[in-house]
């Protein structure tokens, strides 16, 4: 990872405003696809001819919250990024928001924030609605950003009336929630969501969709809530509620096993260029369904929390390809996308879409990778 580690995103490549703000629609990015060693770049809105009938998309479900809800400290302003949700039953529960993994931020007066030190334990946060957030205890031991709070009030509610989307500072201006929703987005059991977006699936259209459909691609739905990430330090992941139904592990187990079949099939005979590919939408989508798959491969209806880091060294077992987004040199993201593809595939990437003016992060164009 040395080498991409050196490399640089210069700031103008930050994407500030989503797709269809600078051209015609939120299709309207670049596509950059890797094969092996070779690079090509495309339209987003050509990808119906780059996959094949029978390969499957595996898509997030999970909604974006307006996670971020103002606070106060005393006579400090804060920013509460509310993060994840914890289980039931788990001592502090018993508050009527129950307990969040939160982050505090510091309002940097541009409608963006700060990185702030979590905490201190104890404190009592007053929320918008007279709701209170007393902050426990760190969520790693030794780290600061995040912490376990117990909240005084219902936070999908709370974030309904008074939040707003999570906003980095690269962004120009607030965007509504409806801007952070995918396509694939559906309302989940007690207001549950991710706080931030799952944003490789960000370019998808109704239209596009009912395209790859008609030429046999199929789409496998998953779900994985997202906590809050960090623009500033590149941690790696940490545990997250995830879902992957019955009815996706027998769509991607068929699929595997079509392609194994047309593999055994002697070369120039019918169907040897059968699709069956499995492409993840977003690094959450592998996350989950590889969370779900067994040391043979075979996938299984699962869910709870996962805390599965994919890395070259534990490798992919069932995914064969990745669409994305272009991710800081530093990001801890690299280390999946070097699992898939490899570390000199990946470093080639990314050194043609710094050459190409590719833009970064949720709203900027996207990267496919293949076997």
């Amino acid at each position: 990872m040395s080498v991409l580690e050196s490399l640089r995103v210069p700031e103008e490549l930050s994407a500030r405003v989503p797709a269809e703000e600078r051209g015609s629609g939120r299709d309207d990015v670049r596509l950059m696809v890797s094969r092996g060693t070779e690079v090509s770049h495309r339209a987003f809105g050509e990808l119906p001819g780059v996959l094949r009938a029978g390969d499957v998309l595996v898509v997030n479900t999970s909604p974006t919250l307006p996670a971020a809800v103002n606070g106060r400290l005393g006579g400090e302003r804060l920013v509460v990024h509310f993060s994840t949700r914890g289980d039931r039953g788990h001592p502090g529960t018993e508050s009527a928001g129950g307990r969040w993994a939160v982050e505090l931020r510091t309002p940097d007066g541009t409608g963006s924030t700060l990185p702030r030190a979590g905490g201190p334990a104890g404190a009592r946060i007053r929320l918008p609605g007279g709701g209170l957030l007393v902050p426990e205890e760190p969520l790693v031991p030794g780290a600061d950003r995040l912490w376990w709070a117990t909240v005084s009030v219902d936070v999908p509610g709370l974030m309904r009336r008074y939040g707003r989307p999570i906003r980095y500072r690269y962004t120009v201006r607030d965007q509504p929630l409806s801007a952070y929703q995918s396509v694939f987005a559906l309302p989940s059991p007690g207001g549950a969501g991710s706080a931030e977006m799952p944003s490789a699936a960000r370019p998808f259209t109704e239209r596009l969709v009912a395209e790859l459909v008609r030429r046999g691609v199929q789409f496998a739905p998953v779900t994985l809530h997202t906590g809050v990430a960090s623009a500033e330090a590149h941690e790696p992941p940490y545990p997250e509620r995830f879902e992957v139904p019955a009815s996706t592990a027998w769509l991607v187990n068929a699929a595997r096993g079509r392609r194994r079949a047309a593999r055994d099939v002697p070369s120039g005979a019918a169907g040897r260029d059968t699709g069956g590919r499995i492409v993840a939408v977003g690094t959450t989508a592998v996350r989950a369904l590889e969370s779900a798959s067994g040391a043979d491969g075979r996938v299984r209806a699962a869910s709870g929390w996962t805390d599965l880091v994919v890395t070259p060294a534990r490798g992919v077992r069932v995914v064969d390809g990745l669409l994305t987004g272009l991710h800081e040199p530093a990001a801890s993201h690299l280390l999946m996308l070097a699992a898939i593809a490899g570390p000199e595939v990946l470093a080639r990437s990314y050194s043609e879409a710094l050459e190409r003016l590719y833009l970064w992060h949720e709203f900027g164009d996207m990267h496919l990778i293949l076997p």
